[in-house]
């Protein structure tokens, strides 16, 4: 092995600068024997590096090459796998587990001990040794440049050692002065030693010549010892004053530490008690104010507000840790607790007495126009021409105005104590629900009444009363009779009465004068809603708009035209605040959809067409509600309103329809143009004139088509069982009617049944020419027929140019 390890330094090593201190022959585990060798290996040149380096034979076999190295400041772990029973197996960690077996135990313990050795010396980081003998690890020398690895001469690691450059030239220049150095070393070595007797005998003979000066030389340095020892007394005497002068400065050391300590927490205790100063120290003139501020002036409010501000940020503000312990601080809080819990309850109080206040004045003049109402000498006459002036509702802008000077310390309130927040929630919606029902429900009694008045038989309806309104409440207007068929139209307005519609006295102008009413009804409830709920959201600080995306839940009606929504969709999840706006604009205006829908079947009695108007009039209110805010309650309860509406307007379809299939002619009687297709003529020019540029225009395209279809069955039905006059005649003339008046009307939605009526009527004219003209009396009948045709092509023409 030594001499593979002189081979080896000799070949691989000495080129690289590097020295080989340990070999292990190793093969790799679990493989067929290639052995090759594992070398610890230093460099010569600083820093030294030390590597661990694999070198194998060549294929060959007559030369060694390296093949890998491996800096040993990388092997993190060297696991010998057994501590006491001998094992030639190992492991060798660096960036991943090489595992080796060595040719023996002893050239393992060998090369781990170097190993070892290595790390204690060159290595800052120390490699674990896991599963290796205690013997192996041996403490190190302290590192040096001429110390071993081992702590012993370096012949102990290094069994050879190369001469330097200076150490080769002197042997050369002794060898180059003896002829037989090389020839004959034994004569060589035996001139070495002489020389070397020579040189000893020399040296003695120097020393003993030197004696005298080396006697005097020992006496100078016993002078000298002496001197040392003098020295050593005055320093220690210096040790000793500089020991007391060092406890002195010991203690002034401490001393000024304590006082840095001391300023450092007295620095630190100033800020803390400026910051509890600053943060929680209420002004002596906003506690005045939150315990005495006028809360009824403009000034006093401005001061209360910016003191309930002060405060919420005195309790409000981030305590540091520990503040929470100090007496003071909790004082302070129990205070502020105090002030607040005073003044939430001053305020609250207050408020209270402003509700009440608005309530008693609102009701008070409620109650004064009723009282006027009721004095005697005043005639109904005079009563409804005031209303006629009076349709309004009553303005709370004033009472709001008043209000919202309060709504910054609403915030407060609402931050601050919750529960009186609630508190006055409630009262505010328990005195408004009463005082708006009151002007509400006395708002519909003067709208009923403008409506009943509207009729020429308003007298009928017992208009009297000491606070003007109906005798006998609403009841009494829904038992309104239906009139006989001589007097005027009854209360349904069937087509089959139409036809006096002329002479009746629900005419066009009454028609009117209701819509104008039910419009200003709409008109004074939205802006009247609108401003409530404004109000309630500025007031209460509830925010309207805040949504978040999500999917829209609804509960709808099928309507024909579409699907008409119950309660609107949010078009945004649950949002607590906005549900709140809108409980209490229920609660608040719970009396509005009942009286508008009473004010529509009072409608619905005066005169069904009425719903027509009403239709228009609440699905252009509707969208317009929509457009501002689907969710509102204003949108919410005029849609519910809406879907009552178009059920009148399709019983009122339904009815005209029945009252086409129940028509009975007489037997004795000739039959000319039918009633009810004069009717549809005239319902369809009022409807016409009502829908016109309406968003339900489908609704009534449907009716017309349910209508036409209608008087087109019953048409045939009234030819086939009429004796007096021929089947072609009915059906010529009252095709030829209707022909006439949809090509008047131009409506786009029956313009297949007008072409239908046009082909009826020309068919059967064509009929009674062929089968009717041939009978007694011919020329007669044809200039009957002939009169008959020119007067209705004359009636078309004028109908067309009208």
């Amino acid at each position: 092995m030594t001499a593979i390890k002189h081979a080896l330094q000799r070949d691989i090593f000495t080129p690289n600068d590097e020295r080989l201190l340990s070999i292990v022959n190793v093969c790799k585990a679990g493989k067929k024997k290639r052995n090759c060798f594992l070398c610890a290996t230093v460099t010569t040149e600083r820093p030294v590096q030390v590597n661990v380096v694999k070198v194998k034979k060549s294929d060959k076999g007559d030369f060694y090459k390296r093949q890998t190295a491996w800096a040993l400041r990388d092997l993190a772990v060297v696991d010998a796998k057994d501590a006491v029973k001998e094992n030639p197996e190992f492991d060798l960690h660096f960036d991943k587990v090489y595992k080796w077996v060595a040719s023996s135990t002893a050239e393992k313990n060998t090369f781990i001990s170097c190993i070892w050795k290595l790390n204690q010396r060159y290595l800052r980081k120390k490699i674990d040794f896991i599963n290796v003998s205690s013997h192996l690890l041996e403490e190190s020398v302290p590192s040096g440049e001429n110390q071993s690895v081992a702590g012993g001469d370096e012949e102990a690691v290094d069994e050879y050692q190369e001469l330097n450059a200076r150490e080769e030239q002197d042997i050369e220049i002794m060898m180059e002065g003896c002829e037989c150095a090389i020839s004959n070393a034994e004569a060589f070595a035996e001139k070495l030693s002489r020389e070397l007797q020579v040189l000893d005998g020399a040296n003695i003979q120097s020393i003993m010549a030197s004696e005298k000066q080396v006697n005097i030389l020992m006496k100078l340095l016993d002078e000298a010892l002496k001197e040392v020892d003098q020295i050593e007394l005055k320093l220690s005497s210096y040790e000793e004053m500089l020991q007391s002068v060092k406890e002195q400065m010991d203690q002034i050391s401490e001393s000024n530490h304590l006082i840095h300590l001391s300023n450092t927490n007295n620095v630190k205790l100033l800020s803390e008690i400026e910051f509890l100063v600053n943060h929680m120290d209420l002004a002596k003139g906003h506690i005045k104010a939150l315990q005495e501020g006028d809360l009824s002036s403009s000034r006093g409010i401005e001061a209360c507000t910016n003191a309930a501000d002060a405060l919420l940020q005195c309790m409000n503000v981030a305590l540091r840790p520990g503040h929470d312990m100090l007496h003071a601080v909790k004082q302070q809080q129990q205070r502020f607790s105090d002030l607040r819990e005073q003044f939430a309850r001053r305020l609250a109080s207050h408020l209270n007495n402003v509700f009440v206040q608005q309530f008693t004045q609102t009701l008070l003049q409620l109650y004064n126009r009723a009282y006027y109402l009721s004095v005697p000498g005043h005639d109904q006459s005079s009563t409804l021409a005031q209303h006629s002036i009076e349709l309004t509702l009553h303005n709370h802008h004033p009472f709001h105005r008043d209000l919202l000077r309060y709504a910054k310390l609403m915030e407060w309130l609402k931050n601050t104590d919750y529960e009186k927040y609630e508190g006055l929630t409630r009262n505010y919606m328990d005195y408004l629900s009463r005082l708006y029902e009151r002007e509400i429900k006395d708002f519909f009694e003067v709208a009923k009444i403008k409506m009943t008045g509207a009729t020429k038989e308003g007298k009928k309806f017992g208009l009297h009363g000491s606070s003007g309104k109906l005798t006998g409440s609403t009841s009494s207007l829904n038992k309104l009779s239906v009139q006989s068929s001589g007097n005027r139209r009854s209360q349904s307005s069937s087509l089959l009465d139409m036809g006096n519609m002329s002479a009746s006295d629900l005419d066009v102008a009454d028609r009117t004068k209701f819509d104008k009413i039910f419009e200003q009804v709409l008109s004074e409830l939205e802006p009247l809603c609108l401003a409530e709920q404004d109000f309630i959201s500025k007031f209460f600080k509830l925010q309207q708009h805040q949504s978040v995306p999500g999917p829209a839940s609804s509960e709808t009606e099928e309507v024909d035209g579409g699907t008409l929504s119950r309660s609107h969709p949010t078009g945004s999840q649950s949002i607590s605040e906005k549900d709140m706006i809108r409980q209490m604009m229920i609660k608040i205006f719970r009396c509005v959809e009942p009286e508008l829908n009473n004010l529509i079947a009072l409608g619905d009695k005066i005169d069904s067409f009425n719903s027509l108007y009403m239709l228009v009039k609440m699905s252009h209110h509707v969208w317009t509600a929509q457009n501002v805010d689907p969710a509102s309650f204003l949108s919410t309860t005029l849609g519910n309103v809406l879907v009552t509406v178009k059920r009148n307007f399709d019983k009122c379809i339904s009815n005209q329809i029945k009252q086409m299939e129940d028509v009975k002619i007489s037997k004795k009687s000739k039959v000319g143009i039918l009633p009810f297709v004069a009717e549809f003529e005239e319902f369809a020019a009022l409807a016409e004139s009502i829908f016109k540029n309406a968003e339900r225009r489908g609704d009534l395209d449907k009716a017309y088509i349910k209508l036409i279809r209608s008087v087109f069955i019953n048409v045939e039905k009234v030819a086939n069982e009429s004796q007096k006059t021929p089947r072609d005649v009915v059906m010529m003339e009252n095709f030829h009617h209707i022909f006439a008046t949809l090509s008047r009307l131009k409506i786009s939605c029956l313009e297949a049944e007008k072409k239908e009526a046009k082909q009826k009527y020309t068919d059967h004219l064509q009929s009674y020419v062929i089968y009717s003209l041939g009978q007694p009396l011919e020329k007669l009948n044809v200039s009957i027929f002939l009169n008959v045709i020119l007067m209705q092509s004359i009636g078309a023409c004028f109908s067309i140019l009208h």
